[in-house]
């Protein structure tokens, strides 16, 4: 049997299963991997290769890196040379130009985080859990030069439970991302991959997030409206408050009967009470600007000065 001749791209650790997927599937030849360039990481500013180049250089795997990959000669012409099958894309976070997507027999293939048409962009995993869905899901799309519009080949759902987490989510979905692999390549296999086009009416965005967004406005949200960014925005930004004009990071709150005024502020037995728009809620696990994460009860009985939340 004839092998797919397959180009990967991606960068993340989160790619990193789903690569590996590939290279355990025996009805594909993974001609390369094409990744982001080294850059400086953490406060040490130690230079580090991308998790998925470091999953090459371990498995002797054919690697390129670069930053523009449609203006970069050298894989260019690897590309045009290699008589390739399939691309497959997860989390490479550069646009390809329409003469790259024209270069596989079988097409350019994208793994995105989210049953489209529903949250096209770059958060997809973010807004399902700001909106407090149920569900989500990876799917798999044949790429057009418009972002993440292409027609749909393939799609797996993922239930969202409760106490699910940007973190825990995207754990969830980079495992499921990987499982999809094998079923995706039997439908090119034995001829049986079909094409379905979104439904236009049902489009929904999810763009990049920035850190303003992470924000609590107590007068203006619901407790449910801060759980769900305490949830969704628990990898970065953080949803935060300001605590003397210090930045307060809110990693974990619990609904509190206290009657308390949008934006009002309460000690009780040790515990830190704020109003939201139509509840309370006490800030349960808290980090304030250059501190580390920490109950409130511990917080409050290292901190002596007066407290304005706002």
């Amino acid at each position: 049997m004839k092998k797919l001749r397959t180009i990967f791209l991606g960068t993340p650790e989160f790619s990193v299963p789903t690569l590996k997927s590939i290279c355990n599937n025996e009805s594909i030849e993974l001609l390369a991997t094409i990744s982001n360039p080294d850059k400086k990481q953490n406060r040490g500013q130690k230079i580090q290769s991308p998790p998925v180049v470091t999953f090459a250089k371990e498995n002797n795997l054919k690697f390129f890196q670069t930053d523009r990959i449609n203006k970069d000669d050298e894989i260019l012409e690897f590309l045009k040379k290699s008589e390739i099958d399939l691309i497959i894309v997860l989390a490479f976070s550069q646009f390809i130009s329409q003469e790259i997507l024209d270069l596989p027999k079988i097409g350019c293939f994208n793994i995105h985080t989210s049953i489209l048409p529903k949250y096209r962009g770059a958060a997809p995993v973010q807004y399902a859990l700001l909106n407090g869905d149920k569900s989500t899901g990876v799917s798999i799309q044949k790429m057009v030069k418009k972002m993440d519009a292409g027609d749909i080949c393939f799609f797996k759902s993922t239930k969202i439970e409760d106490e699910d987490t940007a973190l825990s989510l995207f754990e969830k979905l980079k495992i499921e991302a990987a499982e999809c692999i094998t079923p995706f390549i039997s439908l090119i296999t034995n001829n049986e991959l079909t094409f379905n086009a979104q439904d236009q009416s049902a489009i929904s965005f999810a763009p990049l997030i920035k850190k303003e967004d992470a924000k609590i406005k107590l007068a203006e949200h619901s407790v449910k409206k801060i759980q769900n960014m305490i949830r969704g925005y628990f990898v970065w930004p953080k949803a935060y408050l300001y605590l003397n004009e210090k930045i307060l990071k809110i990693h974990e709150v619990e609904v509190s009967g206290h009657d308390l005024a949008p934006g009002c502020f309460k000690i009780h037995m040790g515990q830190m009470l704020v109003g939201a728009q139509d509840g309370s809620i006490r800030l349960k696990k808290i980090q304030l600007q250059g501190k580390k994460a920490m109950t409130d009860i511990d917080f409050l009985n290292g901190y002596n000065q007066e407290i304005i939340i706002t």
